[in-house]
């Protein structure tokens, strides 16, 4: 082979060479992640979905790639960062924390796969056609949580069983607040109480609702299981204990910060669970094809030192049920 024939060759496998190892390197998925609240409040949900993931393999940065959108609280910009992720090109939204990103992702696009966690009923909430055939490309996991505010009720009562009056405290933005509402109501019928319903979508509201309540002097107060509400542990608990009130909560978080009892699935093992599905996905299964898990790890928590501050005790049998409690 003469000189200039094989540098000829030589150059033109080197040119060729960079595109080949290219067209080598793995294409790393891109999911994006629709949040209500602030990261201050919901970062645990994310390391838990983030868990899930890695579980699955899939680690951030190496093997995945997650943009994340914050709603800081204002569910009004839900929809324009829904659209964002949609531009983005991103290959699923997940949505952890309620029905009303989970629908702000569902009006932004009708292809890319979106997977949830939600507490209302996702097929009221008009997310998915059932729970075992979903359809379309939504699916995601259930927390059960407004089939629970029942409960709730019948559990505080057990907390203060001297009394016939309760507050209820709930966001009437919330497309779920009216069912959940009804169920309370109705458990509280069946006890001869009765539920007096106060509204709140901002911090201010909901320090104008706990002077209310207090004001009226209702003895105890169930507090509805919602986004905006959840992204208030601090407030709710510090007003709660302010004002003496007991308060029961869906979510252990709550009671860990202080709270005096809570009742419910555990949003962390939702958001792992979560991880793992959006893994199935990205691996080529279909959301339509994929039935909604129910979350069936339901946690009963109670805080004994809440509890003597408010000169409470709670009841043997109560005791014996907890899952954990809290000295």
């Amino acid at each position: 082979m003469r000189r200039r024939e094989f540098i000829t060759l030589l150059g033109g496998a080197a040119a060729m060479w960079p595109i080949a190892v290219y067209a080598q390197q793995p294409v790393v998925p891109l999911v994006g992640v629709l949040l209500p609240g602030t990261p201050a409040a919901e970062m645990f949900l994310l390391d838990a979905f983030k868990r899930g993931l890695a579980q699955a393999g899939y680690v951030e940065g190496q093997t995945v790639a997650l943009e994340y959108r914050w709603a800081e609280g204002r569910f009004d910009r839900l929809p324009a960062l829904a659209a964002d992720l949609v531009r983005r090109n991103v290959s699923a939204i997940v949505t952890l924390s309620g029905t009303i990103s989970a629908l702000a992702a569902k009006a932004a696009t009708t292809s890319i796969p979106i997977l949830f966690v939600t507490g209302g009923d996702p097929v009221k909430a008009g997310l998915i056609a059932s729970l075992n055939r979903p359809g379309g490309n939504v699916t995601g996991i259930n927390l059960l949580a407004g089939l629970l505010d029942g409960k709730r009720v019948e559990l505080l009562h057990d907390v203060v069983p001297n009394v016939v009056d309760l507050a209820m405290l709930r966001n009437p933005n919330n497309p779920n607040s009216d069912p959940e509402t009804g169920d309370a109501q109705a458990a509280a019928a069946t006890r001869g109480l009765r539920l007096h319903v106060f509204n709140a979508s901002t911090p201010n509201e909901v320090d104008t609702a706990y002077a209310a309540l207090a004001q009226e002097q209702l003895p105890a107060v169930v507090v509805g299981t919602d986004p905006f509400l959840n992204d208030r542990v601090e407030q709710l608990v510090a007003l709660a204990a302010r004002h003496a009130v007991p308060a029961i909560y869906g979510y252990r978080e709550f009671t860990a910060a202080g709270g005096l009892l809570s009742y419910g699935t555990s949003r962390t093992e939702a958001s792992r669970q979560l991880g793992i599905y959006v893994a199935r996905v990205l691996k080529g299964e279909r959301p339509a094809d994929l039935p909604v898990q129910r979350a069936v790890k339901i946690e009963l928590v109670l805080n004994i030192k809440t509890a003597k501050t408010l000169h409470l005790s709670f009841p043997l049998p109560l005791l014996g049920r907890a899952d954990e409690v809290i000295e």
